[in-house]
């Protein structure tokens, strides 16, 4: 009976619109609601910084080669800054942020669909900015209303470097959309290898029984739906703008229904790319992020002593 109380009172709060400190009592569900989702958020952003990766020494010239190195050093501080929260959240299981790592390359923790794709040319690279880091701030943004505090302030500082990084993209992909024909037909290309990947960004129609007591929670606020129709609605003008040709001939809006029309990505095959790492570059990836971690374990051990030493 005190439990269903103080649950009860948890959602009164919830319901009026307040937030959820990590110091404060949530119920056990809530918690590890909590904890899955910004968990894979985090390993997201590092394993996004992947693709990028491997453009810093190819990039055209300097200033692209720097721009591009400060976005990927973003995308792993986004992933640290991340991992700092459901580390709070994880106390009262005593995992810690150590083992929190591991669990990528443990196969232990899911990342977003487009980071197991490979990156095969520049446009690619431009394309990922543009609307891959796109479609995030779509979904980071509505969840700057979500009801737990830590997460909802770490937000406010990743939307806003995440909008420089669309940025970045949109200005690779103007460049080449105004290059050559050779370089406009790699942009039309590489929408077209990317295309489905980006639909699927936002998870399926169903609302699954997670999502829906995340929204019940207001851990979320949005449904995959209606994420992906306001990508639609915000993207698909812009790039017919540039003369690109969306690889979608059913896709259309219609007006009665208010909504856009589109062919549905290959739920099953993008589904097990995120499930059991079947992507053209998710063993590779996650096999570098095992030799970057288990590689510099020895300096982060050597820092903690001397932090032991400095305070005795």
């Amino acid at each position: 009976m005190k439990e269903d109380i103080r649950h009860q009172e948890f959602m009164e709060r919830i319901n009026r619109g307040e937030k959820i400190e990590a110091t404060d009592w949530m119920p056990d569900e809530y918690r590890m609601l909590l904890i899955k989702f910004i968990h894979m958020h985090a390993v997201s952003e590092i394993m996004g910084a992947y693709p990028e990766k491997e453009w810093v020494p190819k990039a055209p010239n300097l200033r692209r080669k720097l721009a591009i190195m400060a976005k990927v050093q973003d995308e792993m501080g986004h992933g640290q800054l991340l991992l700092r929260v459901v580390e709070d959240l994880c106390k009262p299981l005593g995992k810690t942020r150590e083992e929190l790592i591991e669990d990528v390359y443990n196969s232990k923790v899911k990342f977003h669909n487009v980071f197991h794709m490979e990156a095969r040319t520049w446009a690619d690279a431009g394309l990922i900015g543009w609307l891959v880091d796109g479609a995030a701030i779509i979904n980071q943004a509505a969840l700057l209303e979500t009801s737990y505090a830590p997460y909802a302030r770490m937000l406010k500082r990743i939307c806003a470097e995440e909008s420089f990084h669309m940025q970045h993209g949109e200005n690779i992909i103007l460049a080449l959309a105004m290059g050559t024909e050779q370089q406009r037909e790699m942009l039309q290309e590489s929408l077209n290898y990317w295309w489905e990947s980006l639909l699927f960004f936002f998870g399926p129609k169903e609302i699954s029984p997670a999502v829906e007591r995340m929204l019940y929670y207001k851990i979320r606020v949005k449904t995959n739906e209606e994420q992906r129709q306001k990508f639609l609605d915000k993207y698909v003008p812009r790039i017919l703008s540039i003369g690109l040709t969306i690889p979608d001939p059913k896709l259309r809006y219609d007006e009665e229904k208010k909504e856009w029309i589109y062919t549905e990505p290959d739920w099953e095959k993008f589904g097990r790319i995120v499930r059991f790492n079947e992507g053209p570059k998710s063993r590779e990836r996650m096999e570098l992020r095992r030799m970057a971690h288990e590689g510099q374990r020895w300096v982060r051990e050597a820092m903690l002593r001397a932090r032991e030493v400095s305070a005795v």
